[in-house]
C-alpha cells in the first residue's frame, strides 16, 4: 500500500497551437506539458530606448520599426519584447498527443475552441468560459473500441503505435490517426459559407448552410463522428507513415505519405523508393472520399507532411536527407541537404549537398505570411530558412539558408518539440530536450519593399496599418482579393537573400527535463549557493545544465547583526517636502530625483522590550549594511509600543503608529502631529491593533473592531475621513489595496460572518463590492455566491489584497490566512470584462488557484505576550529584487512569489519563526529585505540571483554545462564529478586487425560519435578544476562514490570515485568496457584561483568484456559489485591497484540498474528485457545467491527497494510509465519459496522514469492515537503503533518530463483513510478535458502468470489529496466526514507525503 505523489510538475514542452481561446480578439498561445495543459497571453514590454512609443500593438511587432536600415538592428534590439503571461494551468489525466484549433459554433468566450488528443485515442473539445474562469468541455470522443474494423488481434497496441490529430485549417473537420491505420474523422457545423468558398449555383450547399444555421443554437458545434481505416481509401494504405490536411480546397482534403510494406534502412537495397504521397478529397456526408493526385517513387526516410498556405500552397514533404515540395497540380522541387540523399534515392532533387545537414526529428514553421519562406529549427537547435522562387503561381524552385551566429541562427541550445508561430514576428518554440523560447524575428527585406509601398506615410500610422494589414493576412489566409495576392505573389517571387532575417529571444519557459541523474542532500543547511536538496543533471546536447532545487528560499545573507528581545522592524525612506509654491509632479522633484540615493532607506526603526517590562523603539541610521543608533528628531522611542512605521504624502511625511496613538514626522524626524485614538462616544482610549498603508490613505484597526481612515492632506496634515459606511460594522480584518494596474485606493474588510466588503477611497458611504461567501472558500467568488443550506465555513483571521508578480506583470491577488496558518489565494478576473472607464470592483470575480504548501506546526512563537497573536502577519511588498510578493510571519515564515510565465506558489523561508520582515534598500543592499528570527538576529538578505521560483514551486537554480550530464557524482571534500561527452567524427581505423579487407571511403559525411569526458566541478565556486578525456569512442555509463577498502592489511577505507564505461566500435564487434577507480588528491593550486588544489588520480583501470552499466557498494567489508556484460562480479581493491574478484553471478542478460540496501547485503537487479532479479550476498563464506525474480516480460528501466514494516517491496519503473509494486514474500505458497517475486499492484504515472532513489524521512506518520481515536476503526490504535521505531522510508521518483515524485508507503489505517479521501476527490474536483483520474492511474499491463488472482490494492493518487484545497469548505468537511478522518491527521499526512520531512528542514 503506497502513495505516489508528484512534488515538482512536468516541465518539457511536449505540443503547443496558437489560437484566439480566451476571447475573440486574444492571441493566447495554449502549451501541454505532457498531461499539464497551460494557458498563457502575450504581453508586449516596452525598454527604455525610446518612451514615445506607447501603443501597444506596435510595441508587440517585432517588425513594425519600419524606417530604419539593417544597420540600425542593434538599436532595435532593445525595443519591443513580447513575454509570455500565464493566465490558468490545468492538471489532466492523461497523456496529451496533440492539440489543434477549431473555429466551433457559438464559444462561451466568443474565442475558438481547443481539441485535445491523448494517448489512449480520445479527443476532448473544450472552449474557455470567461465566468469561471476555467475549461469548459464541450464534448469528448473515444475510439478504445475492440471491435473497430481494421483491428486484428495481432495489431499493436494503441498506446504502441503512431496516434496523431490534424485538423482541416477551414474548421470543416478533424482527422486523429490511431492504431495501425484507422482514422477517426469528426465533423464540425459551419455557420455560413463564404461566397467564394462555394459556387453560388450549387443549392444543395446553400440549403445545408441555412439548416445548419438555424439549428446552429440547440445543435452541438460538431457532427457525429466516424472511423474509416486508411485501407478503404486505397488498399495499399497499409503502412502509413503520416498525413495532415491542406489549405485551400473547397471540400477538407488531405495528403498521406504512406507505403504497402514497412520502410527500413538495412532493406535498402529491395525497397528503395516504395512510399507514396497521396491526396484524397473527402465527402464528409456519404463518408466517401476521392483520391486527386498521386505521387511515387518518393526516398524511403520521408516522415511528414507540412501543409503550406497561399502563396505558395501545396505540401512539404520532410526526410533525413531531403525536402519535396508538392504543389497542388502534383509538380515536386526537391532539394538534397546531405550527400546520402543521392545514395538512398532516385527521386529527382536539386543538389545542396554540401550544407551536410541532418533533418531527422526537425520542425518546421511557416515564417513570412508574405513571401512564404519556412524556418526550420534542426534537432541541435540551429535556425535554417526554406525560401522558395515562383514561376507565376507555381513554385519553380526551393533554397536552404542556414542563418549564421549574427543574425540569431544559434540562440536555441537544444531541439524542438512543437513550433507555432504567434503573429507578428514571434514564433514559439517548444522543446522537450532543455528551456522553451519565444523567438522574435525581423525581415530587412519586408521593411524595404513595406517602405516603398507605404511612403508618404508617417511613422506611426505606418506601423499600426502594417500590423492591421498583417493582422488581416491572418485572419483570413482564403480570401481571394486579388490585390493582395498580386503583392503576395510579388513578394514571394524571387528568394529572400541570405540573411534577410535575424532572430533573438524574447521569453523563455524554464525547463529541468529530462532529469538524467539526481544526487541528493536532503535537508542541509546551506551557505553555497549551489548546494541544494535536490541536484540534478538535466537538458539533453548542448542545453544540459546542473540544476540545484530547494523546497525552501536560503537568501544570500549580507550582514546580520544581534538585537535582543526585538519584536518588529520596518526601514524608512524619506524625502523632504518640497518649498511652499513649488509644486512639483508627483515623483518629478528633479533635484531629489538627480541625486544618487534618492531610492535608498535612511532609518531603521526596530520596537524591542525593554528591562522593565516596558516596549522601547530604537531608530538606526542606515548606511550601506551599516547600522548606527541615533537620537536624532523628536521619534518617540520611550513610551508605548511601536505597531508599525510608513511614510505618507509622497514620502515626506514618516508615520509612527503606536498602542494609542499616531505621531506623524518631517523627514528629518521632527515632530508634526499627534492622533489620540479615543471612542467618539465615550471618548475613552482605545487601543491600536493594526495599521495598512496606502498613500495618501492610512488605515487603523481598532480592538472594539472598528476601523478608522486618516488622509494625508497636500500640505501632509493628517486628517480624519468620513467614513459613514466602515462605522456601522465590526470588522475582523482590514487592509488598504493599491495596485499598480490602476489608480483608485481600495480598503478589504472582513465580517465576522466571514463576509468581504470592498470600498472605493473616493465613496466611503456604501460598498462597491460585497461577497458574502468568503468564508466557505468556495472555488470562485462572485457578489451573488450562495452556499447550501448548513453548509459549513472556514475560520478566517486575516485577508489581504495585493499585486503578486515581477517586473513584466503583475495582477491583484486576495490571500487569505485561516486559524491553521493555511494560506488560501484568490485571483482577481472580469467576467464580463468592464471598461476602463468603470470602477476596478465592477464585474468582479475571484477564482481561487491551486496550493500546495502545508504549513510548519511549532509552538515556539506562541512564547510572546497575547497581543502579539492578533497582530497581522500578512506583509506586502512591493519590490524585492523585481517581485512584487507577499510574506507571510510567524512560525510558518512564507514568501508567495509570481513569475509573469507561472502560477503564484508558496516558498517557505529557511531558518527559524520570523518575528518581523521589512524591504531593505541601500546601495550595498540592492531591493533586498531584512528580518528578525526568535533567535534575535537581524539578518539583512537578497534574493538567490538567477533562481527562479513560481515554476516549479522550488528555489531553482540552474548551471549551464553546455553538453549532456551522463552520470555525476558528489564528492564529500565538496566537489562533483561529472561524466559527459564530447562530439568527434568517427573514422574506422585503418589498423584493426579483426575487420574484413574494407573499402576505400571517400564521404566527407561523416556520422559523430560520442568521447567520454570527466569533469571535476568545485561545488563552491561552480568552476571546472580537472579534466580527464576517456579513449576514442568511449562513453560514460555509471559514476559513483564508494566507500572501499583501500588495505588488505589495515583495513583503511576512503572515499573513492568508480566510473564505469562502455567502448561501443560498431554492431560487429563485441563491446568492450572499463572500471576506472579514481582517488581524489591535494596537489599546489593555481595561485590565482585557489579552489584548483584538488585533483582527480587513477588508482585503478581495468578493461573487462562487455561494458561495465552499473556499480554499486556491497557488503560490510568495502568491496563494490559491478555488472560487466552478462556477469555480475563482486571486487575488492587490492593495495596493487588491481581488482580481485571474489564471487560473481551469471546474469543471461544486460543489467541497467543495480541497487543495494546498505548493509543487509540485499541486491536488486534490473535488466531491460528480463525484469528484476532479487539476490543475495554473504561475506563468509563470498558467494552470491538469487532469492527470486519477477515474471518475464518487465520492461525494467530502474528498481529500487522499499522496506516498511518488516516487509520488503521492490518498485519497478517499467518502460511503459508504470510503477510496479512487487514483494518478496516467501511464506506466500504462489512465491515458491520466495523464488518468484509477487506482482501486488501496477500505476500508471504518465511520464517516463529515469531514476528511483530510495531516502529516509525525518517525519512520522501521524498516528490517529496522538488526537484520539477520532476514526471509528478501533483497530487503528494498534495498527499504528508498530511504526514508531522505525523511520519512514521514501522513493524519490524523476521522469524525463522532469517531474519530481514521491513513493511512500502507508500503513493500514493511513491507506483506508488517504484511499477514501482521494475517491471522494476524483467526483469532488473538476478533471479538465472531462477525463477520468481513476482509469488514467490504471495500467493496462496483462495480469496473469504465477501470481494471478493475487489482487494487492492499488497505489493512491497523492496528486488529488495534494488539491485538497481546491475545495470549498463544506466540501472539505463532507470529504472528512465520509472517511472518518480528522483535519489534523490529514493535515500532518500531506506534510510527509509532500516529502517535507526530507526537503525543507522539518523533523529534524
Amino acid at each position: 500500500m503506497q502513495c505516489y505523489t508528484e512534488l515538482v510538475p512536468p516541465t518539457a514542452v511536449s505540443h503547443a497551437v496558437t489560437l484566439p481561446f480566451v476571447s475573440a480578439r486574444a492571441t493566447n498561445l495554449v502549451v501541454a506539458k505532457n498531461s499539464l495543459l497551460q494557458i498563457f497571453e502575450l504581453r508586449a514590454t516596452v525598454t527604455e530606448v525610446r518612451h514615445n512609443n506607447s501603443d501597444d500593438d506596435a510595441a508587440g511587432n517585432a517588425a513594425a520599426n519600419l524606417d530604419t536600415e539593417a544597420a540600425d538592428v542593434q538599436v532595435q534590439r532593445t525595443e519591443n519584447t513580447s513575454r509570455l503571461v500565464l493566465l490558468a494551468e490545468f492538471p489532466l489525466a492523461g497523456t496529451v498527443i496533440s492539440l489543434a484549433r477549431i473555429k466551433a459554433l457559438n464559444t462561451r468566450s466568443k474565442g475558438e475552441a481547443l481539441l485535445v488528443a491523448f494517448r489512449d485515442a480520445k479527443l476532448s473539445l473544450v472552449e474557455w468560459d470567461p465566468e469561471s474562469y476555467n475549461l469548459h468541455t464541450i464534448s469528448i470522443h473515444y475510439y478504445e473500441n475492440p471491435d473497430l474494423p481494421g483491428l486484428a488481434p495481432w495489431s499493436a497496441e494503441l498506446k504502441d503505435t503512431h496516434n496523431f490529430l490534424t485538423a482541416d485549417p477551414s474548421n470543416r473537420c478533424a482527422a486523429l490517426k490511431f492504431g495501425a491505420h484507422n482514422l477517426a474523422i469528426l465533423p464540425f457545423r459551419q455557420r455560413d459559407l463564404a461566397e467564394d468558398d462555394y459556387d453560388s449555383d450549387d443549392e444543395r450547399r446553400k440549403t445545408d448552410a441555412t439548416t445548419a444555421g438555424g439549428e446552429s443554437e440547440t445543435a452541438t458545434p460538431y457532427s457525429s463522428s466516424f472511423v474509416l481505416p486508411l485501407t478503404n481509401l486505397d488498399p495499399t494504405l497499409t503502412h502509413p507513415v503520416h498525413l495532415a490536411f491542406l489549405h485551400e480546397y473547397r471540400e477538407p482534403t488531405f495528403g498521406v505519405i504512406a507505403a504497402s510494406q514497412a520502410t527500413a534502412p538495412s532493406l535498402l537495397a529491395y525497397r528503395k523508393d516504395i512510399l507514396t504521397y497521396t491526396v484524397f478529397t473527402l465527402d464528409l456526408e456519404h463518408k466517401a472520399s476521392t483520391t486527386l493526385l498521386s505521387v511515387t517513387g518518393l526516398p524511403y526516410d520521408v516522415n511528414r507532411v507540412v501543409p503550406l498556405p497561399h502563396p505558395i500552397g501545396g505540401a512539404l514533404l520532410l526526410g533525413g536527407n531531403e525536402l519535396i515540395h508538392v504543389d497542388q497540380a502534383g509538380k515536386t522541387n526537391g532539394v538534397a541537404v546531405n550527400e546520402f540523399a543521392k545514395v538512398c534515392s532516385s527521386f529527382p532533387l536539386s543538389d545542396q549537398s554540401d550544407l551536410a545537414l541532418r533533418l531527422e526529428g526537425c520542425t518546421v514553421e511557416l515564417l513570412s505570411q508574405e513571401t512564404g519562406d519556412v524556418l526550420i529549427v534542426l534537432n541541435d537547435g540551429r535556425l535554417l530558412i526554406l525560401t522558395f522562387t515562383l514561376d507565376g503561381r507555381t513554385v519553380s524552385g526551393m533554397t536552404v539558408q542556414p542563418v549564421d551566429d549574427a543574425h540569431g541562427g544559434s540562440v536555441l541550445k537544444a531541439s524542438a518539440s512543437c513550433t507555432t508561430s504567434l503573429g507578428r514576428g514571434r514564433i514559439f518554440v517548444g522543446s522537450e530536450d532543455g528551456e522553451s523560447a519565444l523567438l522574435g524575428w525581423t525581415s530587412t527585406g519586408g521593411q524595404l519593399r513595406r517602405k516603398q509601398s507605404d511612403a508618404g506615410l508617417d511613422q506611426d500610422d505606418d506601423m499600426s496599418d502594417i500590423a492591421d494589414e498583417v493582422d488581416d493576412l491572418d485572419d483570413d489566409l482564403y480570401n481571394d482579393t486579388t490585390p493582395a495576392v498580386k503583392k503576395i505573389t510579388s513578394a514571394a517571387a524571387e528568394p529572400s537573400a541570405p540573411g534577410a532575417y535575424t532572430f533573438r529571444v524574447h521569453d523563455v519557459l524554464p525547463s529541468i527535463a529530462p532529469i538524467n541523474e539526481v544526487v541528493l542532500h536532503p535537508g542541509r543547511d546551506t551557505d553555497s549557493l549551489n548546494k541544494g536538496e535536490i541536484v540534478a543533471s538535466t537538458g539533453r546536447g548542448a542545453a544540459g545544465a546542473i540544476t540545484t532545487l530547494n523546497r525552501e528560499l536560503h537568501p544570500v545573507k549580507l550582514a546580520q547583526t544581534e538585537l535582543d528581545s526585538a519584536k518588529g522592524l520596518w526601514a524608512v525612506h524619506a524625502k523632504k517636502a518640497v518649498p511652499q509654491g513649488i509644486s512639483a509632479a508627483f515623483g518629478e522633484d528633479t533635484e531629489a530625483n538627480m541625486s544618487s540615493d534618492v531610492d535608498y532607506d535612511q532609518y531603521l526603526v526596530v520596537c524591542r522590550a525593554g528591562e522593565d517590562g516596558n516596549e522601547v523603539t530604537t531608530v538606526y541610521e542606515v548606511n550601506g549594511n551599516e547600522l548606527t543608533a541615533t537620537d536624532k528628531g523628536d521619534f518617540e522611542r520611550e513610551e508605548g509600543s511601536t505597531l508599525s512605521v510608513g511614510v505618507l504624502a509622497r514620502g515626506t511625511k514618516v508615520v509612527q503608529v503606536m498602542r494609542t496613538e499616531v505621531r506623524t514626522y518631517d523627514s528629518e524626524l521632527n515632530m508634526d502631529q499627534i492622533l489620540p485614538m479615543e471612542d467618539e462616544e465615550t471618548g475613552d482610549e482605545l487601543r491600536i491593533i493594526n495599521a495598512s498603508f496606502a498613500d495618501p490613505y492610512l488605515l487603523i484597526s481598532r480592538e472594539d473592531s472598528s476601523v478608522k481612515i486618516f488622509k494625508a492632506s497636500g500640505d501632509g496634515e493628517l486628517e480624519d475621513v468620513e467614513a459613514s459606511g466602515l462605522s456601522s460594522t465590526k470588522w475582523l480584518s482590514a487592509s488598504l489595496f493599491r495596485s499598480s494596474t490602476f489608480t483608485e485606493v481600495f480598503a478589504f474588510l472582513l465580517t465576522p460572518e466571514g463576509g468581504l466588503h470592498v470600498f472605493a477611497m473616493s465613496e466611503l458611504e456604501k460598498p462597491s463590492y460585497v461577497a458574502e461567501g468568503l468564508g466557505f472558500l468556495p472555488p470562485i467568488l462572485t457578489v451573488d455566491y450562495v452556499p447550501r443550506r448548513s453548509a459549513s465555513k472556514a475560520t478566517i483571521t486575516e485577508i489581504l489584497a495585493a499585486d503578486l508578480g515581477d517586473s513584466i506583470t503583475r495582477s491583484p491577488h486576495l490571500i487569505i490566512r485561516t486559524s491553521n496558518d493555511d494560506l488560501v489565494i484568490y485571483k482577481a478576473f472580469h467576467s464580463p470584462a468592464r471598461s476602463s472607464t468603470e470602477l476596478w470592483t465592477k464585474n468582479l470575480r475571484w477564482v481561487k488557484l491551486s496550493q500546495q504548501h502545508v504549513p510548519r506546526f511549532s509552538e515556539e512563537i506562541e512564547e510572546a505576550s497575547e497581543e502579539v497573536k492578533i497582530e497581522s502577519t500578512l506583509l506586502a511588498l512591493d519590490n524585492i529584487c523585481g517581485y512584487s510578493t507577499v510574506f507571510q510571519r510567524g512560525s510558518s515564515p512564507a514568501f508567495i512569489f509570481k513569475e509573469s510565465s507561472s502560477a503564484p506558489r508558496v516558498i517557505g523561508l529557511s531558518g527559524n519563526a520570523v518575528k518581523g520582515l521589512t524591504r531593505f534598500h541601500t546601495s550595498s543592499c540592492q531591493r533586498g529585505f531584512a528580518y528578525l528570527d526568535t533567535t534575535d538576529t537581524l539578518r539583512i538578505s537578497q534574493l538567490p540571483t538567477q533562481t527562479h521560483f513560481g515554476h516549479l514551486g522550488w528555489a531553482t537554480r540552474q548551471l549551464p554545462f553546455g553538453s549532456e550530464v551522463h552520470a555525476f557524482t558528489y564528492h564529500p571534500t565538496g566537489l562533483y564529478v561529472v561524466g559527459t561527452g564530447q562530439r568527434e567524427e568517427f573514422t574506422i581505423n585503418p589498423d584493426d586487425t579483426y575487420h574484413e579487407a574494407l573499402p576505400k571511403e571517400d564521404t566527407s559525411f561523416k556520422p559523430h560519435v560520442e568521447r567520454g569526458v570527466l569533469k571535476v566541478i568545485d561545488e563552491r565556486t561552480w568552476t571546472e578544476i580537472d579534466t580527464h578525456v576517456l579513449d576514442p569512442q568511449e562513453v560514460v555509463l555509471c559514476i559513483e562514490t564508494l566507500n572501499l577498502e583501500v588495505s588488505e592489511t589495515t583495513h583503511q577505507r576512503k572515499e573513492l570515485i568508480a566510473v564505469g564505461t562502455s567502448v561501443v566500435h560498431g554492431e560487429d564487434l563485441a563491446t568492450k568496457g572499463n572500471i576506472r577507480i579514481f582517488e581524489v588528491i591535494n596537489v599546489v593550486p593555481d595561485p590565482e584561483r585557489p579552489e584548483t588544489n584538488k585533483r582527480l588520480k587513477l588508482i585503478v583501470k581495468d578493461e573487462v568484456k562487455g561494458a561495465v552499466s552499473a556499480v554499486s557498494e556491497l557488503g560490510t567489508q568495502g568491496f563494490l559489485i559491478m555488472a560487466q556484460g552478462q556477469k555480475c562480479m563482486v571486487r575488492g581493491l587490492k593495495e596493487d591497484g588491481t581488482l580481485l574478484p571474489v564471487a560473481f553471478m551469471d546474469m543471461q542478460c544486460y543489467v541497467t540498474a543495480l541497487k543495494n540496501l546498505p548493509n543487509t547485503g540485499m541486491l536488486l537487479m534490473g535488466d531491460a528485457f528480463k525484469g528484476v532479479w532479487f539476490a543475495g550476498y554473504s561475506e563468509e563464506p563470498y558467494k552470491m545467491m538469487l532469492f527470486g525474480r519477477s515474471k518475464h516480460q518487465l520492461e525494467c528501466i530502474t528498481t529500487e527497494f522499499l522496506p516498511f514494516d518488516e516487509q520488503l517491496h521492490i518498485v519497478v519503473a517499467d518502460a511503459d510509465m508504470n510503477l510496479q509494486i512487487l514483494q518478496y514474500d516467501p511464506e506466500n505458497p504462489k512465491s515458491a519459496g520466495g523464488s518468484r517475486l509477487l506482482h501486488k499492484s501496477t500505476f500508471h504515472t504518465g511520464h517516463f522514469p529515469t531514476t528511483l532513489t530510495l531516502l529516509k524521512s525525518a517525519l512520522k506518520m501521524p498516528q490517529t492515537s496522538e488526537f484520539g481515536a477520532t476514526n471509528g476503526y478501533e483497530d487503528d490504535v494498534d495498527m499504528d503503533t508498530q511504526n514508531d521505531s522505525n523511520p519512514i522510508h521514501h522513493i524519490l521518483h524523476t521522469t524525463q518530463s522532469g517531474t519530481i515524485a514521491l513513493v511512500t508507503p502507508l500503513s493500514e489505517s493511513s491507506y483506508r483513510r488517504l484511499s477514501g479521501l482521494s475517491a471522494f476527490l476524483a467526483n469532488a474536483l473538476e478533471t479538465a478535458c472531462g477525463l477520468n483520474s481513476k482509469a488514467f492511474r490504471i495500467s493496462d499491463v496483462e495480469e496473469g502468470g504465477w501470481d494471478a488472482g493475487v489482487v494487492g490494492r492499488g497505489m493512491v493518487d497523492g496528486n488529488l489529496l495534494m488539491r485538497w484545497g481546491e475545495l470549498g469548505e463544506w466540501k472539505r468537511r463532507e470529504g472528512l466526514s465520509k472517511v472518518g478522518a480528522d483535519e489534523w491527521v490529514l493535515w500532518g499526512e500531506r506534510e510527509v507525503l509532500g516529502g517535507w520531512g526530507l526537503f525543507g528542514g522539518r523533523g529534524q
